[in-house]
């Protein structure tokens, strides 16, 4: 059973909307769809909020600690109210996939993601991610700029589309049954690039 949901992502308005912050915008849309308002929390570093699912508190954290950061905050809510890793979702931002593809896997590496790195090194690996895709520039050295800069529209809208895919799982989510949650988000397929457009004939 997930108990906390996390969204990572900078705060402040230069940094609205940008790709690194697909996280917040997540947990926006959880927040609007379960009614629950987030507010500043300073004991757990972040915006914050609880629902009650099933009988059982739901959290919703926006750390506001800026991405490197991440896992002061996460780890504070969670120690506080003995909630172990596997029952953490993050929702972040991921390099290698393509904006509209979306995917929830449990585990593995931070993939140099450096919001990842801090709440690994916080609370280890064993927690639910929701890697949602923004491509990447090509070359390593574009990254940083690539992730604070806001994607062009069309992949904006793809960005908003895998986000509204996955959270048509939130019920299968908050019921615990995570394999059918995998299966359910998974399934969304890339968007297929649009073929080049033919040369112009010689006039």
């Amino acid at each position: 059973m997930i108990r906390l949901m996390v969204g990572l992502g900078n705060p402040g308005p230069e940094y609205e909307d940008t790709r690194h912050n697909a996280g917040f915008a997540w947990i926006d849309q959880v927040a609007s769809q379960l009614k629950v308002q987030l507010a500043p929390e300073r004991s757990y570093w972040g915006l914050a909020g609880r629902a009650n699912v099933q009988g059982q508190a739901l959290w919703l954290l926006q750390p506001q600690t800026y991405m490197n950061l991440s896992g002061k905050s996460v780890a504070a809510l969670a120690r506080f109210f003995k909630i172990a890793p596997d029952e953490i979702l993050v929702a972040h931002d991921e390099l290698d996939f393509e904006p509209g593809t979306v995917k929830l896997k449990k585990g593995g590496s931070h993939g140099g993601h450096n919001g990842l790195r801090d709440i690994h090194a916080q609370l280890g690996s064993d927690y639910w991610r929701l890697r949602i895709g923004i491509g990447h520039p090509g070359l390593k050295h574009e990254v940083v700029g690539w992730v604070l800069k806001r994607p062009m529209q069309t992949e904006r809208e793809r960005i908003e589309d895998s986000i509204a895919h996955a959270l048509k799982a939130l019920p299968v989510l908050l019921s615990g049954d995570m394999d059918k949650a995998v299966q359910q988000i998974n399934t969304l397929k890339p968007p297929r690039p649009k073929p080049p457009r033919p040369p112009a004939a010689p006039v």
